[in-house]
């Protein structure tokens, strides 16, 4: 079942065309990886899906349903879950109270969820050991973790990560990588993960390479090219 279908989505940035008649889709339950070299408009999608820019023309069509005129937090209570790059967690707050924080996305927001699922503690155990202590003093690993934890207790159907390994220790890079599986494998959550880890993309169903803005690629990841591995992964 199609869970994310996109259309001819073009999005600028005043004058500027980033995003060219973009189409892609995911399934439900399916990891989708987008990639391409920095600046060709990966992250301009995710913004675009997440409703932090509106596109000019095209379709975001989620569970059958379009959503291009609806706001981010409508799109959040909708199921979509966005991990934007750099983490962007609250450094003043407590590793606790950032968690609380992705249950706003939930119907009732926080006044009505205040339970963190145990779930987040064994995906990411040493956030529970964290709980008291300010989100700004954890390392850039564990900010990550921190920022999917958060993301996840949204209960999103399709969890959108930009670049989740950027910076990070190779260790906690393949603690996210499991994690991630498991959230696939249990929870059933769909994935759309911009990455340039070459691992982490092989793990992905499906791939979708962008080049000034356009889909130019497409396919199996288990058909994934030494090529394309060098067109759109190299740095």
């Amino acid at each position: 079942m199609t869970m994310l279908e996109i259309r001819g989505l073009n999005t600028y940035y005043g004058e500027s065309h980033i995003l060219r008649d973009v189409d892609l889709r995911v399934l439900a339950g399916e990891m989708v990886c987008l990639i391409g070299r920095n600046g060709v408009g990966k992250t301009t999608l995710l913004k675009s899906l997440i409703g932090l820019l509106k596109p000019r023309s095209g379709e975001i069509i989620f569970e059958g349903h379009g959503m291009e005129r609806q706001p981010p937090h409508q799109r959040a209570r909708s199921g979509l879950g966005y991990v934007p790059q750099g983490r962007e967690i609250i450094p003043q707050l407590t590793v606790e109270e950032n968690l609380m924080l992705g249950m706003e996305a939930l119907p009732g927001g926080l006044a009505r969820n205040r339970r963190i699922d145990p779930f987040i503690y064994e995906l990411f155990p040493i956030l529970q050991e964290f709980l008291s202590r300010k989100g700004g003093d954890l390392s850039g690993g564990q900010q990550q973790q921190l920022a999917i934890a958060r993301a996840l207790l949204g209960q999103p159907k399709l969890l959108l990560l930009d670049e989740p390994t950027e910076g990070i220790q190779p260790n906690i890079v393949q603690d996210i990588e499991a994690a991630v599986q498991r959230i696939i494998a249990e929870k059933g959550i769909g994935v759309l993960l911009v990455e340039q880890h070459l691992q982490f993309v092989r793990q992905a169903d499906r791939y979708y390479a962008m080049q000034r803005g356009g889909i130019v690629a497409s396919g199996s990841t288990a058909e994934l090219s030494q090529d394309v591995v060098d067109r759109f992964l190299s740095v």
